[in-house]
């Protein structure tokens, strides 16, 4: 029987990545409105193949960026550029549709609460604190902090074991059908894939991994309502098997 839900953070709880471009446009335009010398459209393109190399969890975007474009290492201009990309984090910062009341019905019913996500600690904790989502979740396991990223099966079996549930007592909730549904499978757990953010339409060699496909969270609770009168189910058909 599953006893615990596991959810990636990034595009499953909080919807990054209409954040991050975002946050990464108003960078650039008030980088140009304080005095950088090159058009929207270069410094932007160039931005995002340098997180593209280097990651989205570098902290010197903005000085690699004057670097590629072959400008001074300009205090001011990177300064802009970060007062920008914070400013917009931290003000549109949002949840992705539905995830209280979707958090708090399966609370309700019986279910504890965990997330599994790659990426910085800091930045990870960030988000759950800033949207106090803290107090849903029994256990947070983040790659960076555990030295494992996803879809490694050592974060999986660190966060079953912390959380004291076998791999068939819980269920992985994750956009990525690589790192969340692949990866959380591999263990022996069940799978749902949200169709959400930007790889909605990517890694698709990967569906037959997930168990259940959902286009809203809002539609989870059904699922593990299912999962639950199935096993309720075979559970008293075996009673009946032994008592004949």
């Amino acid at each position: 029987m599953i006893k615990v839900v596991f959810f990636d953070l990034d595009d499953t709880i909080v919807d990054t990545t209409k954040l991050a471009e975002m946050a990464r446009r108003n960078a650039i335009e008030n980088m140009v409105r304080h005095g950088l010398p090159v058009d929207f459209d270069t410094a932007y393109q160039e931005l995002l193949e340098l997180i593209s190399e280097y990651g989205s969890n570098f902290s010197r975007h903005f000085d690699y960026l004057l670097r590629r474009l072959d400008l001074p290492n300009n205090p001011k201009w990177i300064a802009a550029g970060v007062i920008s990309y914070h400013n917009t984090k931290f003000a549109y910062l949002r949840t992705v549709k539905g995830v209280r009341q979707v958090l708090l019905d399966l609370q309700r019913s019986g279910y504890r609460l965990g997330i599994i996500t790659d990426g910085d600690p800091i930045k990870q904790w960030e988000k759950i604190l800033r949207l106090e989502l803290d107090e849903y979740f029994g256990g947070v396991f983040i790659s960076d902090h555990l030295g494992v990223k996803k879809p490694h099966p050592k974060i999986f079996r660190k966060a079953l074991r912390k959380m004291g549930v076998e791999p068939g007592e819980a269920i992985m909730v994750g956009d990525r059908l690589y790192s969340d549904i692949y990866g959380a499978k591999q263990v022996g757990m069940r799978t749902v894939w949200f169709k959400y953010g930007k790889y909605a339409d990517r890694e698709l060699e990967y569906l037959d991994y997930a168990d259940f496909t959902i286009s809203s969270l809002e539609e989870l609770p059904e699922i593990l309502r299912g999962l639950k009168l199935e096993e309720e189910s075979e559970g008293g058909s075996d009673k009946e098997v032994h008592a004949d």
